[in-house]
């Protein structure tokens, strides 16, 4: 069974800094392609980033391109979120993600249960 344990969360004034953790197991991490998705009040959820099997290749969604930079450390199976320059509307639930294969797009098919980030103005 494949576990995601997300960290980091909290509230920052805007223009702050937070780093966000991932933690997996249930597989070989190495293998596979990681990323992050969000969900603001009573908005949709959304892609934040991924990364894939190796740390080689990244994307970013326009919203946070040049502030949040993911990255990964195979040998602690951990995927991370540095976000800087926050903004207000970057309020929301991150999600740790997972992709089937060392690919970092498609659809993921497992989720954390998610770390609330809260940027006041």
């Amino acid at each position: 069974q494949v576990q995601l344990v997300e960290s980091g969360g909290g509230l920052v004034q805007a223009g702050g800094s937070l780093k966000l953790s991932c933690a997996a197991s249930g597989r070989t991490f190495s293998s596979y392609g990681m990323g992050w998705f969000r969900q603001a009040p009573g908005k949709e959820r959304e892609f934040v980033s991924s990364i894939n099997w190796s740390g080689s290749y990244t994307v970013y969604a326009d919203s946070v391109k040049g502030r949040f930079t993911i990255s990964r450390n195979n040998a602690k199976s951990t995927v991370y979120l540095q976000m800087n320059s926050l903004k207000p509307e970057d309020t929301a639930v991150y999600y740790c993600v997972s992709y089937p294969s060392g690919y970092y797009g498609g659809r993921p098919d497992y989720w954390g249960q998610g770390t609330q980030v809260t940027v006041s103005s």
